[in-house]
Order: structure tokens, then C-alpha cells, then sequence
């Protein structure tokens, strides 16, 4: 959809992101808190003292239980690490931070946020940007899409969509507005919390 380009617009505006994949990147890393209990779910991923997340995603996405049993590894971990996130931010006294989470929706982590921007873009044009990956694949992907809220059902329970099938200069221009709107205190009210 171009979620981590519009996080990344969200970062050169001096806005503090807490991006979910990066940390899980961290968890699965040499030292990271969830090797041990990864490897002993999955010891055939344990490599060199890290996870090796290539050989992980083959195990995991092929079967929903091992998922699951990832998940509820991996997720209270991440959890904690934007709980930590968010305290230093208020501490700071910041006054905008973005959560940058996929599956928002899916794991009902909305009703944390005070706004959800949603970063969406045509079909085709996720598609392409998705098999453009070097470790991406059809079947792949339609495993992902499956486990996805349908994009246009994000659109609607977001409180902010961002666009980004027009162009980076389009994407910044909404960024910029997202931002205006909620430093200006005129944020939409969350109709489903």
C-alpha cells in the first residue's frame, strides 16, 4: 500500500514512529527477546543466534496453528516495546506520535488509537509494489491478503486515508494535512472505540 514510504514522510516531519516490523526485526535479531522462546517453538529457524525470518515465514505462513503459536510469541513483546514507546513520547511532551502496526483492524488495536490513518492504494498497484519483493511470491501474497481486513472496509473505519497511488507528492500533501487537522485539535471522533 506504501505504508512504510508514508511512515517514512511521517519521520522526516519530525513525527516519532513506532514501526511493529521494525521491532519484530529487533526481537528475531542476534540477542533479541524473542529468540529463545522462538527457537524453542521453531528450532529448526535458530540460526547463527537469530531467527532466521526467511525460513520462519515458509514454516508459519503454510500452517495457521505454528502462526498462532508465533503470534502469541511475538505479539505481548511488541506490545510492551510501543507501551515503552508511547511513555517516552509523553514524556516528551510530543504532541503527534505514529503507531505504524499492520493488522490494526484485525487485531482491534483501533481502539488504542485516538485516529487511524490508512495508507491505501488501487489493487493493481499494491500487487505490483508487493511482487516487486525479493522474497515475495503469488501464493504468498494471497496468504497475506487472506489475513487482511479488505482494504475497502479499512477505508471506511478510517479516520484518515491517505492515498498513495497518485505519486509521493500526493501522499505528502495528505500527510501534511493529517497532521494540520490533528495538531489543530480538530481530529474526528472515533465512532466505533
Amino acid at each position: 500500500m506504501g505504508k512504510s514510504e508514508t511512515a517514512g514522510m511521517f519521520r522526516r516531519l519530525r513525527v516519532p514512529i513506532f514501526d511493529a516490523d521494525e521491532e519484530v526485526h529487533h526481537l528475531l535479531a542476534q540477542g533479541g527477546r524473542a529468540v529463545e522462546l522462538v527457537s524453542a517453538a521453531f528450532p529448526s529457524v535458530l540460526k547463527k543466534g537469530a531467527i532466521d525470518r526467511q525460513a520462519l515465514g515458509k514454516l508459519v505462513f503454510a500452517n495457521s496453528a505454528d502462526l498462532g503459536l508465533l503470534e502469541g510469541i511475538l505479539h505481548p513483546l511488541v506490545g510492551r516495546a510501543r507501551k515503552r514507546f508511547l511513555r517516552r513520547a509523553g514524556g516528551s511532551r510530543v504532541s503527534v506520535v505514529v503507531v505504524d502496526v499492520p493488522l490494526l483492524f484485525e487485531t482491534r488495536g483501533e481502539a488504542r488509537c485516538d485516529a487511524v490513518v490508512v495508507v491505501s492504494a488501487p489493487a493493481f498497484v499494491q500487487r505490483q509494489r508487493a511482487m516487486s519483493r525479493a522474497d515475495m511470491t503469488p501464493e504468498k501474497l494471497e496468504a497475506i491478503l487472506a489475513r487482511q481486513t479488505p482494504d475497502r472496509i479499512k477505508r471506511r473505519r478510517a479516520d484518515f486515508v491517505i492515498a498513495t497511488g497518485t505519486g509521493r507528492r500526493a501522499a505528502l500533501l495528505a500527510v501534511h494535512k493529517v497532521l494540520r487537522i490533528i495538531r489543530n485539535g480538530a481530529c474526528p471522533r472515533r465512532r466505533y472505540r
